[in-house]
């Protein structure tokens, strides 16, 4: 269970609460307080609500050593969606969609986010509620903000949680969650409960840590504020024709469906969506590998999560829950390993290829510009980096 912790941990949900940075980050933590402090209270908090909140704030070194170690997204997409999609956890994420069946049917009647989508969610953020992470949220949620790396991301769920602390809906002592600062059984961000938070059961409260009826109108509605089409499609396995143009695959290309079916892609099971949608081909092991054809809403994953192969995962799994079969791995070509990968990152920026940090994760912009380098060397361009255009390069 805690590759489940780990997984839920490297949620990067940008939130809903503007991203601006307050206070200046660095420097001496105990001085880092006293500015957002300050700062609260110039965004119209009272003193007296300000002091009760971060009277017993504190550094966790532990949410700072959590937010560096990010190694199980260097997991190819079968490998990583093998160890998190358990058979427990299909017969587990079965069993909860029949006892909340009632909840299901009107999250769908009022956002339209299918119900596979949110036990998916529900399943990899916190094993269906049951881990829902111990740290402390306001001490994980000011180390973040005090810690460069991303703190305008993190400052403005401070205040959220201020926010939610003076509504009585959440104890800076005793208040926990993920590493992160995400609360719940969907783990959402304080700032998200504000904007999306739901009360599900009716019992006049919006209580993620215990209600999964909360839980998942929560998460559907924020799907929905984040663009989620109601009654669309998000990600279907397909077949794709060994002479298609692999320079046309990739989420940075997109064309109709029915184009798509012109050129030969065709659904492994069922029908491919609406002909009018924009789609585009997904493979996260090249040409090989499994094949998806990615509709608008698998889009929308990346608002709740930046990483390609767990939003790709949970995308997967969702179709899974709904009746979906196993996806073909196929016999992708051997990928890197992580040193390769830093390896390659080095030398398409030395190319003039904007590859984001040199991690050894092939992240969106690393599979862009290795698309770009296969174009220009003549080699397949399906998106995934081998020891052979490492060589090339």
């Amino acid at each position: 269970m805690r590759l489940l912790l780990t997984a839920a941990a490297f949620v990067l949900a940008a939130g809903t609460a503007s991203a601006k940075v307050s206070v200046q980050c660095g420097g001496s933590f105990s001085n880092f307080v006293a500015g957002m402090k300050q700062a609260a209270v110039r965004k119209g908090h009272s003193q007296a609500n300000v002091d009760a909140f971060f009277a017993s704030v504190r550094h966790d070194p532990a949410t700072i050593k959590a937010d560096r170690s990010q190694g199980i997204f260097t997991k190819t997409f079968t490998e990583f969606s093998r160890a998190l999609i358990s058979q427990n956890r299909m017969d587990h994420g079965r069993a909860n969609l029949r006892k909340y069946a009632a909840v299901f049917d009107a999250m769908e009647r009022k956002y339209g986010v299918s119900r596979g989508v949110l036990t998916a969610f529900w399943a990899f953020e916190t094993d269906y509620g049951a881990f829902q992470g111990n740290f402390n949220t306001l001490n994980s949620l000011m180390s973040l903000s005090h810690d460069c790396r991303r703190p305008e991301l993190f400052q403005p769920q401070v205040f959220a949680a201020l926010e939610l602390f003076e509504r009585g809906d959440f104890n800076p002592k005793t208040s926990t969650g993920a590493w992160a600062g995400e609360i719940g059984m969907v783990q959402m961000l304080p700032g998200d409960i504000i904007e999306a938070g739901v009360d599900g059961d009716g019992d006049g409260m919006v209580n993620l840590r215990t209600s999964p009826a909360d839980a998942l109108l929560s998460g559907a509605n924020m799907l929905r504020e984040l663009g989620w089409k109601a009654g669309e499609p998000w990600l279907q396995e397909v077949v794709v024709p060994a002479n298609l143009d692999w320079s046309k695959t990739g989420l940075n290309h997109s064309m109709s469906v029915s184009q798509w079916a012109k050129l030969g892609v065709k659904p492994r099971s069922g029908t491919l969506g609406p002909s009018g949608l924009k789609a585009s081909i997904v493979l996260p092991q090249g040409r090989k590998g499994p094949a998806f054809i990615a509709y608008p809403n698998y889009r929308v994953y990346f608002e709740w999560n930046q990483s390609f192969v767990y939003v790709t995962t949970a995308a997967y799994f969702a179709t899974r829950l709904e009746g979906a079969p196993v996806f073909n791995a196929g016999n992708p070509d051997p990928g890197l390993s992580g040193a390769q990968m830093k390896q390659l990152q080095k030398k398409l920026a030395a190319r003039g290829h904007d590859v984001g940090k040199i991690d050894g994760i092939l992240g969106a912009k690393t599979r862009q510009a290795v698309q770009k380098e296969q174009v220009r060397l003549g080699l397949p361009a399906d998106a995934w980096p081998t020891t052979a255009l490492l060589n090339a390069l």
